[in-house]
């Protein structure tokens, strides 16, 4: 990818829109972007070169590996988000990122050289910081949902944020794209594959919304 290409890349992303151009330019030497199509692995969290990424399109899922060797989605990583250590601090969580969309890009920095990128440029960790305030509110927020909600107010909340996110509005529905399967769905919302089955099920019959294997219809209430 040529360095215009990264350029507008970097720009383009709110992280970075306090930085000047020639800054921008600067940074465009030491970041590296990489493609993906659905299905394939972004990173692993034990990979030994560790790296801040910033996803520029499509969508991710943080998936983690329990003791007994079945998969957990974590989390979903949509454009604009960071991912991988964007903490600062090591890991020890068998993790990885998948794509789960076509056509995903996303561009990185070794950890290292984000660390010196934050302490030569105070409005970029001002940005950071900010960044991070929001994403730890999202968290609280979350585990806000799974403490005092019940299952079926968590589902509704989960495909409302992601149709705000990701869905396609008309006069009285809104259209998602589905690429999470029953048992991704559970996992984000501490519930099982049964449960979320059941829920799709019954509002489906209650009108509230349909559903097939490539998408999912809200329908929006009077």
């Amino acid at each position: 990818m040529n360095l215009d290409t990264k350029y507008w890349y970097l720009r383009d992303h709110k992280l970075f829109s306090v930085l000047s151009s020639s800054e921008l330019k600067s940074i465009c030497m030491i970041t590296n972007f990489k493609t993906a199509r659905k299905g394939e692995i972004i990173l692993f969290s034990h990979d030994e070169n560790t790296r801040v990424y910033f996803l520029k399109k499509g969508t991710l899922k943080i998936v983690e590996i329990d003791e007994k060797g079945n998969e957990i989605v974590k989390d979903l990583i949509q454009k604009g988000d960071i991912f991988g250590e964007f903490t600062l601090t090591e890991t020890q969580s068998d993790e990885y990122a998948v794509a789960v969309s076509d056509n995903v890009i996303c561009c990185s920095f070794r950890m290292d050289d984000f660390e010196q990128m934050l302490e030569k440029n105070p409005q970029l960790g001002l940005s950071y910081t900010k960044w991070m305030g929001f994403r730890f509110k999202r968290l609280q927020s979350k585990y806000s949902n799974l403490m005092f909600k019940d299952v079926r107010t968590r589902f509704m909340s989960f495909l409302e944020e992601w149709a705000s996110k990701e869905g396609t509005a008309s006069a009285d529905e809104v259209t998602l794209k589905n690429y999470l399967t029953h048992q991704d769905i559970a996992s984000l919302i501490c519930s099982t594959r049964q449960t979320v089955t059941q829920l799709f099920n019954e509002f489906k019959e209650k009108g509230i919304l349909d559903y097939s294997r490539t998408e999912i219809i809200l329908k929006k209430t009077a």
